[in-house]
């Protein structure tokens, strides 16, 4: 199974009542463990939760701290990116030449690095 492929399973999963755009995201740790998420929508707007912030926050409480690899995964007519704060917090953890796979449930794909994602990244060295 791919990461992708976990993603595409765990996308399934998504509470989308409202906008009925299901997410699905996977993470692969350094350690090379695989942690997976979707998104979770709230009728008020912005409390839900991102496929991407949901599969970080599974691969910080199993004690993983480093991301390796991601792919996300959506019923879109191209491949879809992670969100503004996705891409700051997918920065958090992950290197710049981390590679991330956007891809569509129709099989189309395309893999960027981190900062092709975030340019000019917000990061600690920023805060002095």
């Amino acid at each position: 199974m791919t990461l992708l492929d976990d993603a595409k399973a765990v996308r399934k999963n998504a509470y989308a009542p409202y906008s009925n755009f299901k997410v699905g995201a996977a993470i692969r740790a350094s350690s090379g463990a695989v942690y997976v998420g979707c998104n979770v929508e709230n009728v008020a707007y912005p409390e839900g939760t991102c496929a991407e912030a949901g599969a970080i926050a599974a691969m910080i409480a199993a004690g993983d701290t480093t991301i390796a690899e991601v792919a996300v995964i959506a019923d879109s007519p191209s491949p879809v990116p992670p969100c503004g704060g996705c891409r700051q917090k997918l920065a958090e953890f992950g290197a710049a030449d981390v590679f991330v796979t956007m891809a569509t449930t129709d099989g189309a794909s395309e893999t960027v690095r981190i900062a092709d994602l975030l340019p000019g990244a917000f990061g600690a060295g920023h805060m002095g």
